[in-house]
């Protein structure tokens, strides 16, 4: 019998209803009208959109978020996470291994983290594997160089990990690899190791998905129609490259009056203040700017701090992952109207048990991706609970009442 965790086993169930919550998005509150420097507001624009126009972006969605559109970093097909399975007799075995985890993180300065970490921690548990481990680089190669060198002196059997640099860590991860500890990738993989010899697999969110995802939440805020900027991961970081194409990519293609005037690369430790000083330099030069793009949720709070400080609050944002502060301004209908989140609680899961495989020598699926899930003010509290795997917190709750 093939057996994933029971929590995550209600994954088709969350699934099915994330679909139906944004297949009825917009129906449940009519947006108000208001403009206020710097172009006119989704609001007042969703307001006046045509039906039919809403319905067909709406259907976009839909279909944007039904399968996983993204290639693995060496141009994989993914797989699904369904897939990743461990009979009964499989769990017996790990857990006559007693072995041990260690998780080696980018950053750990993120909700996306937390949620991949207690996955991580969950599974682990359930399979007898105990973590020694969970480090963060502050976004720095050096500083995950030095926690891997760290981490390795107690011979983890297993390190789940995502490379701050794919090119600088390489050597690092290939270490791993010679001392016989089985790596699991997050999102992205070093640097020229091979999959099967020298890791057992990548888990990622579907990063071209989501940003198709909110590609279409742009337009549909915008009722297809006005000039937008972006602000992206400025690094060679393979899912926030994806994400960017996938964003632009669709604009480009399905919505040809929507304009994208302006972008700004930003790379560096403080992504929140970086932002901000983008936005702030977009806005100055472009008047008649409707929304912005953010490449994850906190640049997004950079990108919100600059169009308050600059009064400009007919600009609206779009971005990627469903971090609190702008799960709390979608949930008062707020300038972020909607973003494309990933999975990170069920790709912890996922991960562990690849983890699992490698100790096993069992073959595993080379990429697996977990599909994008579109959200926006009327799905926030169930779309959080989709993603975490329990209730929104009270003050989003709370934020979405008022």
């Amino acid at each position: 019998m093939n057996r994933r965790p029971t929590l995550s086993s209600a994954l088709a169930a969350t699934l099915l209803l994330a679909v139906t919550a944004c297949g009825s998005s917009g129906s449940s509150s009519t947006p108000t009208s208001e403009s206020t420097g710097g172009g006119t507001t989704a609001a007042a624009a969703g307001s006046k959109c045509d039906p039919a126009i809403l319905s067909k972006i709406q259907t976009s969605i839909d279909a944007a978020q039904s399968e996983a559109q993204s290639k693995g970093p060496n141009g994989e097909t993914a797989k699904p996470a369904s897939d990743v399975t461990l009979t009964d007799d499989e769990i017996t075995k790990v857990k006559a291994m007693h072995a041990t985890a260690a998780i080696v993180f980018h950053t750990k300065a993120s909700d996306w983290s937390t949620a991949q970490e207690t996955g991580l921690k969950t599974e682990f548990a359930r399979l007898g594997i105990t973590v020694t481990d969970v480090t963060d680089a502050g976004f720095k190669a050096d500083q995950q160089i030095t926690d891997i060198e760290t981490v390795m002196a107690k011979k983890p059997s297993i390190m789940v990990s995502i490379p701050v640099d794919a090119a600088a860590t390489a050597d690092a991860y290939k270490a791993v690899a010679a001392a016989g500890t089985k790596l699991v990738f997050m999102d992205n993989i070093a640097a020229g190791l091979k999959q099967g010899t020298d890791y057992v697999s990548v888990v990622s969110a579907d990063n071209y998905g989501n940003g198709v995802v909110s590609a279409h939440l742009m337009a549909k805020a915008l009722c297809g129609k006005g000039n937008i900027a972006t602000v992206f991961h400025g690094a060679d970081f393979f899912v926030t490259k994806q994400r960017h194409e996938g964003f632009v990519n669709t604009i480009k293609s399905d919505y040809p009056d929507i304009k994208i005037v302006d972008e700004k690369g930003i790379d560096g430790a403080d992504f929140a203040t970086l932002a901000q000083d983008a936005t702030n330099a977009i806005l100055a030069k472009n008047q008649d700017l409707q929304g912005i793009w953010a490449v994850w949720d906190t640049p997004a709070e950079g990108v919100l701090a600059a169009i308050n400080s600059n009064n400009r609050k007919g600009v609206i944002v779009i971005t990627e992952d469903l971090g609190k502060p702008v799960a709390i301004e979608m949930a008062k209908n707020g300038q972020v109207k909607g973003l494309g989140a990933q999975r990170p609680y069920e790709a912890g899961i996922t991960e562990a048990i690849l983890g699992a495989y490698g100790l096993l020598g069992k073959t595993a699926p080379d990429y697996v991706a977990l599909p994008a899930l579109a959200v926006d003010h009327d799905n926030v509290l169930q779309s959080w609970k989709d993603v975490y795997f329990q209730d929104a917190p009270a003050d989003i709750a709370s934020a979405f009442r008022n």
